[in-house]
Formats: C-alpha cells, structure tokens, sequence
C-alpha cells in the first residue's frame, strides 16, 4: 500500500504494514459471523463479506492502472449506500453489517482528506463516504443498532477526519517550508551576485584608474590593463547570467545556452590557473554524462556544487590535487569533487567569505529531491558529493 504521507519511508512501511494486518483481522471477523447458523443465506449476508468489502479494500492502494482516488473513492461509498437500500427492504436476519467494509471506508475517508486535491474535492468526497459510513447501522433496521451502532461510527469517524486533516496539515507545512528553503536560497543568490558584482566592478576601476595613470609614462602597460577589464567585465556578465537564472522561477523551459560540461571544463581550468604551483586539476566524466541532457535547474546547481567545492578547496586545503567527477544513470546525476587531502584551516582564506556554503548547497540539492554529503573519506581525502534527479519531481523528463 503507497501512502503518500508526510512521514520517512520507514514509517509510511509501519503504517501500511498496521492497516493491512488490520484489514485482514476485520475480513477474518466478517468470515466467523458468516458462518454462523442463519435460517437465510442471502445474498445481502454474503455480499459485504466477498464484494463490497474486498472491492472497498482494492479501492485504497494506487497503481498505474486505478482510477484516481477520488474516483474510487465516490464509487466505493455509491456502492455501500446502494447495498444499505437493498438491505432496508429484507429480513434484518438475512443482512451482515460488513466490518471490513466498514473499515475500508473510514480509511478511505483518512485518505482521502489527506491527499485529495484540491480542497473543496476532499471534502466533498469525505462527505460522501462519511455518508456511507454513518448509514450502516440502517442495515439492521432496529433502534438499538442505530443509536449503539451509530454512536460508534460517529466516534470513529471523527478520529478519521481529525486524522486526515492533521495529515493535510502536516504537508500544507512541509511543502510551505520547502517554498520557503527556496526562497532563503534566493536570497543567498542575490547577495552573492552583490557581492561578485561589488567585487569585479572595483577591480575594473582600479585597473582602469591604473591604465590612466601609466598612460603617459608607460604606454605599453595600457593594452594589458584593457584587456583585463574587458576579462573582468566578461567573467562578471557570465556569472551575473548564471546567477540570475537561478533566481527565476522554475520553468520546463531549456535557459542554459552552452552544455554542463563546457561550462565545468571552464571552471576547473580557471582553478588550475588560479593555482599555479598546485596539480591541475581533472575534470572526469562517463559516457553516459557526456551524452545526456538535462533539465535546467539539475544543470544549475551541479554546477554551484563544484564551484562552491572548488572554492573551499582553494580556501582551506590549496596545493593539493583535486578531481571532478561526473556520471549518470537513467534516474540520476552523480557529481563527486576530491581533493587529495582533509581541509585545513587557513589564516585568511584567499577570496573572502562567501554568504553561501555546504549548508546552502545541501538546501539547494534537497530542494530537487536529490541527496547532498561532504566530509573526509576512509582514505584521508575530501569529498564533496551530489546526486540529483535528472528530472526533478513535477519537471517533465528531458529528452
């Protein structure tokens, strides 16, 4: 049974593990009052126990071949109310309440107020089945059942709805705190770009006030100084770029204009060259990354993971050899950034502190369903991993 509720995996096994032991108790119940001697053997005695019950039952699991649930659902409580009409018009001897019937639909109902979408259908819906539920006692059509019998269902109905509509809460909060992770991640995006911009455009001043001054004495010092103001400038419209498509909002359509792997290939040559006396550092990738697409915010915040991994690398253990590894498989893409040795504290680190780090990275990647690690491995190294989905949850897959 797939219930998508807003526990860990292991608790969503527990519950379904609980309900179905529960079902098959209640079906081993209805099977003992079947057997009992009656002087009738109705059809309205054995249905609720080898129809309506079982059918209620299949009604809760999602497979690719059910109907939605709010359409199971509807059909299932039609069907309850349709058997309690036929039994108001036989001998209440020959009619069996139909416990596991009964308990299917209050499950039912649990699901239905948590999962259904939207609103207003949950709870059109519950009422539905909630009708069903309390017009079972009129099957035995004595006073008695219907005030003990009804008396019951209307405390186990309310415990469902509570239930339900706890669970509905719990994901309305989880998936407002979801929007609000992205959000702060926006936020640390938008102060980076300040402060890229801040930094690049004073080093274009400076080299341009430089360029000025020489000018007179040393003509020959102005050419290098012009192009590495149009370097920076370049470097500045590039990142800016970047950074601002990952501001946006996500959408299914195609925003980066080169390749993943150009734009690694670029990074990890600008860190070679930011380290001289240090190995160069590799950049690895399989075949199956080299020959896939994917989407644009899985491409975007692997790459902020090697760039954020490569920045550390630079700050805390620079000199050492460094490896970026990049595979994919039909459902993910794995990046891995190794170094050669554990991080170390530096007095300064070289570049300044940037506002967003391993917990940013770990916010972001989650944020996509994918799942985040760093630190040292068995072997002395450092390790910076990331595994995203090729297409994230709600994203159409790429081709």
């Amino acid at each position: 049974m797939d219930w998508k509720l807003p526990f860990s995996p292991g608790v969503r096994r527990l519950i379904s593990a609980a309900a179905v032991l529960a079902l098959v108790l209640t079906w081993v119940a209805d099977l003992a009052v079947l057997r009992q001697p009656v002087p009738s053997n109705a059809p309205t005695r054995w249905l609720p126990v080898f129809v309506t019950g079982p059918l209620a039952v299949l009604a809760l699991p999602d497979t690719r071949w059910t109907p939605s649930l709010t359409i199971r659902s509807v059909s299932v409580a039609v069907m309850s109310i349709a058997l309690t009409g036929v039994c108001l018009f036989v001998s209440p001897d020959t009619t069996d309440w139909g416990f596991l019937e009964t308990l299917a639909l209050l499950f039912l109902i649990v699901r239905v107020l948590a999962e259904a979408q939207p609103t207003h259908t949950a709870a059109r819906t519950g009422a539905v089945l909630a009708a069903g539920v309390l017009m079972l006692p009129l099957r035995f059509r004595t006073l008695s059942s219907f005030v003990g019998g009804g008396y019951v269902l209307t405390v186990a109905l309310a415990l469902c709805v509570l239930i339900g509509c706890s669970l509905r809460a719990l994901e309305a909060r989880r998936q407002r705190a979801v929007q609000d992770v992205r959000y702060a991640e926006r936020l640390a995006l938008a102060r980076d770009l300040h402060d890229l911009i801040a930094h690049h455009m004073t080093g274009m001043i400076v080299q341009a006030n430089a360029a000025r001054t020489v000018c007179a004495t040393a003509p020959e010092k102005v050419d290098p100084a012009l192009a590495a103001i149009a370097r920076s400038g370049t470097e500045t419209l590039e990142s800016m770029r970047r950074l601002v498509r990952v501001l946006r909002e996500e959408s299914h359509t195609a925003l980066r204009p080169v390749d993943l792997l150009s734009e690694l290939g670029d990074l990890v040559a600008e860190f070679s060259r930011r380290q001289p006396d240090a190995p160069a550092a590799r950049l690895e990738a399989s075949a199956a990354a080299r020959t896939s697409r994917f989407s644009p915010e899985v491409e975007t915040s692997v790459y902020r993971v090697v760039q954020e991994a490569l920045t550390n690398v630079h700050r805390h253990a620079p000199g050492e050899r460094v490896v970026v590894r990049l595979d994919a498989d039909p459902e993910w893409l794995h990046v891995t950034v190794t170094n050669s040795g554990a991080q170390r504290r530096t007095g300064s680190p070289a570049g300044g502190r940037s506002g967003l780090g391993l917990i940013g990275l770990r916010e972001r990647v989650e944020a996509l369903d994918g799942t985040f690690s760093a630190g040292a491995t068995a072997a002395g190294q450092w390790e910076v991993r990331a595994s995203v989905p090729r297409s994230p949850a709600g994203a159409p897959p790429v081709p």
